[in-house]
């Protein structure tokens, strides 16, 4: 009940196809995700994690298909909603990053991120989500006032019970490259404008009590390992449920040691989570909850 498995949703019929730099990890096609899904709530995993990857063709320089009622995870939503109901928790990520040309998590103005302007098409994006069956939207963005904006706009809409799940100190960080292959997300220079200084610890309490103040239900940390230090401050901050997120890099790094004959997979996938549980997290998002409750790590 602690864990969330993310998934990362293609157009298209039939696919089922392995990300390189992510061993076991898939992208998916509606049809194929709620199979998928079906198998994970079948070990106990009932709260998932969707990623909307739309076709190339379908990117543009402001993220229309991110806005789209009938885009891949608006599908997705629906068809999971009428296959399971209320037996399972549909969480969706808020962003542009994977819908525009350039990759970056906002509007670009002169090459630069603007932020009151993208924040108005996150808010849409969530108000989408909500409309299709999403329980939880979660802004991951980092653009100021996003919380707020969108927290509005689902209320205006009757989605009051709609809840948000803030990444309130999401670090600029070196762990996030395969989730970049994953989501064809990697931006035109970087993001270092928008999310945090990895140096700077004081700013990640800052930031999540600004999104709590804006009507953010939940709060999160990225990346974990990391950042245990940051969980255990934010955790020792607020009253609200703490998330973190056990990120792509930090998967990828023990998927390739085990194979590799350097760890024992079992031993250190349980340190991991335990460690990041003891730091303070109520929830952890991680992509290897499913070989951790196949294998009986856990």
């Amino acid at each position: 009940r602690h864990l969330i498995t993310p998934h990362f949703v293609v157009e298209g019929e039939g696919h089922v196809d392995e990300i390189p730099s992510m061993p076991g990890v898939t992208h998916v096609s509606v049809d194929k995700l709620v199979e998928e899904v079906a198998a994970d709530v079948a070990l106990g995993l009932k709260s998932h994690l969707f990623f909307g990857i739309p076709d190339e063709s379908a990117k543009d320089h402001v993220g229309s298909a991110a806005v789209d009622e009938n885009g891949v995870v608006a599908r997705a939503l629906r068809a999971l909603r009428e296959r399971f109901g209320d037996e399972v928790v549909l969480i969706t990520d808020v962003c542009l990053c994977a819908y525009t040309s350039h990759g970056h998590c906002g509007f670009l103005e002169d090459g630069v991120v603007v932020n009151d302007a993208s924040v108005e098409q996150l808010a849409k994006m969530a108000l989408t989500h909500a409309k299709a069956g999403a329980d939880i939207v979660s802004p991951s963005d980092m653009m100021d006032g996003r919380v707020g904006a969108i927290r509005e706009l689902l209320d205006e809409n009757g989605f009051t019970n709609t809840s948000i799940l803030a990444y309130s100190a999401k670090y600029a960080s070196a762990y996030y490259g395969p989730f970049r292959d994953a989501c064809d997300s990697a931006p035109q220079g970087d993001r270092k404008s928008y999310q945090m200084d990895p140096r700077n610890g004081r700013e990640a309490v800052f930031e999540t009590l600004l999104d709590l103040q804006e009507g953010a239900d939940m709060v999160m940390v990225k990346p974990a390992l990391a950042y245990l230090d940051i969980i255990r401050r934010v955790r020792d901050e607020v009253l609200c449920p703490v998330v973190c997120y056990n990120v792509s890099g930090e998967y990828s790094l023990v998927k390739n040691a085990a194979k590799a004959g350097l760890v024992d997979e079992a031993n250190i996938v349980r340190e991991n989570l335990l460690a990041m549980r003891r730091a303070g997290s109520d929830l952890i998002i991680t992509y290897h909850g499913r070989d951790a409750l196949q294998q009986g790590w856990i």
